[in-house]
């Protein structure tokens, strides 16, 4: 029997199947993946694979980057749960979604696709039996917190390390061999979500990337575990990390004869979600950012240095040789859509005046706590006074959420990353063009929508680097 957690890990045992710049032209790229890979040529294509909270979504692109075919879907409905959360069918909702995806991509376009890579939620934890492919419990999400292992990971890690967090990888994986027996403990290995959906594809196990093993304590700096890490005895666990878009190898034989894949198709390791996002925004330079204007906050800045913080919960993430500075805030749409319908939004934002500040001083947020860039789980939501305009309160509304977003780049800044020099915007936010402007104003550097903003369009990118010899 697979032990039961604190953290909900229920058991699910059952065995569920076995240098390139985005600005860079298209054609550079898939030269470049061409003359290391043989297997790649001029009419291949790339698909990318984004595996989100409630759905997933799949780009198809050419060689220089133009969209061919895009597919989307929800997770389905298994066991009568619809949330992924406690719900011990989740990897299988997972894995019928990814062939799904396939499927649905046009024939005259699959029989082409060259390399495909694939993005999934950052820390969402899964321990599989490295002889079988058995998963030995149900996946663990992104957003669910093992806290009862904080007390042992505090005594192993560095201070205000990454992995300090209930809703780390690691803290996770500790949950479960704290409570695993002894003969599971001995094949197990961990593996992350995308992880995981790309071995259904290419049929080797414990194989991730930088970006995925971050929140298990992997250095992308060295390139390695640190000691305090692999010397545990739950080291043998830990999985062979290698860059993201890195070729894996071919797509199995079984895959490529169902999907009608071409069998010198090659699949690369995988990104986290936001990454791939970010990606798909086409920031290269030190000083530039992204920021996703969603349900929340969050922002990304491509740095020289690299800067750490768990107090706010600032990590680097190494991505095409440079760093990737990031923390998210728990402001955002959530607290707009308590107020405002988007009709109303659309309305009342194009009677502000974007060029004048407001004198209202809030700091929206949903409920009590705040992570980034102030760290205070006891911070109280400010949203008053409120004016008896609706067009006064959502402008005090919208700037202060863009006040919060400079104080966020402040921060990163104070923490020793590169100076911000421009902001490209993803997510729902990034469609309101008075914000924009407002945005502009208070954070003082340019400010504009990203050109993609969907993460797939990142992870079908990092498969047009897919290239080299095969791992």
């Amino acid at each position: 029997m697979a032990p039961a957690l604190a953290c909900s890990l229920g058991n699910a045992p059952g065995s569920l199947g076995q240098g390139f710049s985005p600005r860079r032209s298209g054609r550079f790229a898939a030269t470049a993946a061409a003359d290391s890979n043989p297997s790649l040529h001029s009419s291949s294509l790339f698909a990318g694979f984004d595996f989100g909270t409630s759905g997933a979504r799949v780009v198809v692109i050419d060689k220089e980057g133009e969209i061919l075919a895009e597919r989307k879907r929800q997770y389905p409905r298994l066991n009568g749960l619809v949330r992924q959360a406690e719900n011990p069918a989740a990897a299988s909702a997972w894995r019928a979604t990814l062939f799904a995806l396939l499927e649905e991509i046009p024939v005259e376009f699959r029989a082409r696709v060259g390399s495909i890579c694939l993005d999934g939620t950052s820390a969402t934890t899964m321990i599989v039996d490295r002889n079988t492919g058995e998963l030995l419990s149900r996946p663990v999400l992104y957003n669910e917190s093992c806290s009862q292992s904080l007390p042992f990971v505090h005594q192993i890690a560095p201070a205000n390390h990454t992995v300090l967090t209930g809703t780390s990888t690691l803290c996770k994986m500790v949950a479960w061999w704290q409570r695993a027996e002894k003969e599971q403990r001995k094949n197990a290995i961990l593996m992350h979500q995308a992880d995981w959906l790309l071995y259904l594809l290419h049929g080797r196990l414990g194989i991730s990337d930088y970006n995925n093993a971050l929140k298990v304590g992997f250095d992308p700096e060295t390139e390695e575990y640190p000691d305090w890490l692999r010397k545990q005895e739950f080291g043998d666990m830990l999985p062979n990390v290698i860059e993201p878009g890195a070729v894996v190898g071919k797509v199995t034989s079984a895959i490529a004869t169902t999907f009608g894949l071409p069998p010198s198709c090659v699949v690369c390791t995988g990104t986290t979600d936001s990454i791939a996002a970010f990606l798909a925004a086409r920031a290269t330079e030190p000083g530039e950012a992204v920021t996703s204007l969603g349900s929340t906050l969050a922002v990304k800045l491509i740095s020289t240095e690299r800067v750490d913080d768990a107090r706010y919960g600032v990590y680097s993430h190494r991505i095409q040789g440079q760093w990737l500075v990031g923390g998210a805030s728990n402001t955002g749409g959530i607290v707009l859509r308590q107020y405002f319908s988007d009709k109303e939004l659309d309305v009342l934002s194009h009677a502000i005046n974007p060029n004048k500040p407001s004198v209202l001083d809030y700091y929206p947020l949903p409920s009590t706590g705040e992570r980034f860039p102030v760290a205070d789980p006891n911070l109280e939501p400010r949203l008053e006074p409120r004016p008896p305009n609706d067009v006064e309160f959502l402008h005090g509304l919208l700037e202060s959420i863009a006040r919060i977003e400079a104080r966020a780049y402040k921060l990163l800044g104070d923490l020793g990353s590169t100076k911000l020099r421009a902001v490209f915007t993803s997510g729902g936010g990034s469609k309101n063009h008075v914000w924009e402007r407002i945005r502009q104003r208070v954070l003082g550097v340019p400010v504009s929508a990203s050109q993609h903003r969907e993460a797939a369009y990142g992870a079908a990118l990092l498969a047009l680097q897919g290239s080299g010899s095969i791992q």
